[in-house]
C-alpha cells in the first residue's frame, strides 16, 4: 500500500559526504584561531576539535532520549579547559561555528534520491525530513542548495527539537506537522540502533534500510525492507 507520508533520514539517506570525515576542517580551525585573537595556538584547537568529535560521537552512540544544546557540546567536549580568553568568544559564536561544525563542503544527494522525492511526491505522498544534527540550519541550506528542499512539509532536526533518536518522538514532531498517523507512514534510515529502533518505538508502519557503511552493534532491530539507494526506494511505489 502507498504509505500516508515518507520520513527520511538526511546523513545517508538524502545526502552523505563523499570524502574522508575531518573533525577538524582546517578552515574551522582558522576561523576560531581568528575569532579568539590567537588565544590558543592552532595546534591545540585541531586537537580539542577532534579530541571533542570523538567524545561526542561516543555519547551519540548511547541511547540518549534528549539532544544536547550546542552550546553544551561546545561546552562538554571542546572547550571544557580553555582559557576565558579562548573559550567566551566561542562562546558567543556557537550558532555559527556549530553550523560550520556540521555542514560538509562534499556532501552530494544518494544515487537516485531526486528520482525517488520526485516520484513520490508524484504520487501524492507528503514527505518530512527526521534526522540527528548539531545544525539543522546546515541541512536545511544544503537541501535548499541542490534544489530539492520544495519536496519537504516538515524538516525536523535533533538540535532543534531538543530530542534525538531513537526517540520517538522526533517522528511523531513530523507525523504531528504533515497531520497523519505514524502507522500508515514509512521511515527511511541508515542506521538500525538509531531509526530502524525509532521507527519501532514510535510504531512507524515499514522500517525501511538503507545502507550507507555505517556499523551497527550485534542485537540491533531489523529492518521491514533493504534497500540499496533511491531508485530502490522509488520501486517500492510499485
Amino acid at each position: 500500500m502507498r504509505p500516508q507520508a515518507l520520513l527520511l533520514d538526511f546523513g545517508g539517506v538524502l545526502a552523505d559526504s563523499t570524502g574522508p570525515f575531518r573533525a577538524a576542517p582546517p578552515e574551522l580551525v582558522l576561523r576560531i584561531y581568528n575569532l579568539t585573537g590567537g588565544a590558543l595556538q592552532p595546534g591545540r584547537i585541531q586537537r580539542a576539535l577532534t579530541d571533542g568529535a570523538a567524545a561526542y560521537a561516543r555519547w551519540r552512540d548511547e541511547d540518549h532520549p534528549d539532544e544536547l544544546p550546542q552550546a553544551q557540546v561546545w561546552e562538554r567536549f571542546v572547550i571544557k579547559d580553555w582559557p576565558p580568553a579562548a573559550a567566551v568568544p566561542v562562546r558567543g559564536a556557537v550558532t555559527r561555528l556549530s553550523y560550520d561544525w556540521a555542514r560538509r563542503d562534499d556532501w552530494a544527494l544518494r544515487p537516485g534520491i531526486p528520482q525517488a522525492l520526485a516520484a513520490y511526491a508524484a504520487a501524492g505522498v507528503p514527505m518530512a525530513v527526521v534526522s540527528n544534527t548539531l545544525s539543522g540550519a546546515a541541512h536545511r541550506d544544503y537541501l535548499a542548495k541542490v534544489g530539492v528542499s520544495h519536496y519537504f512539509g516538515t524538516q525536523v532536526y535533533s538540535d532543534e527539537a531538543g530530542v534525538r533518536k531513537p526517540n520517538p518522538q522526533m517522528i511523531w514532531h513530523a507525523t504531528d506537522a504533515l497531520g497523519v498517523d505514524p502507522a500508515g507512514c514509512w521511515f527511511v534510515g541508515d542506521s538500525r540502533r538509531r531509526d530502524v529502533a525509532c521507527a519501532r518505538r514510535a510504531d512507524v508502519g515499514r522500517a525501511i534500510l538503507m545502507p550507507s557503511g555505517r556499523a551497527d552493534p550485534p542485537g540491533s532491530p531489523e529492518p521491514d525492507v533493504l534497500v540499496e539507494d533511491g531508485h530502490a526506494l522509488a520501486a517500492l511505489l510499485s
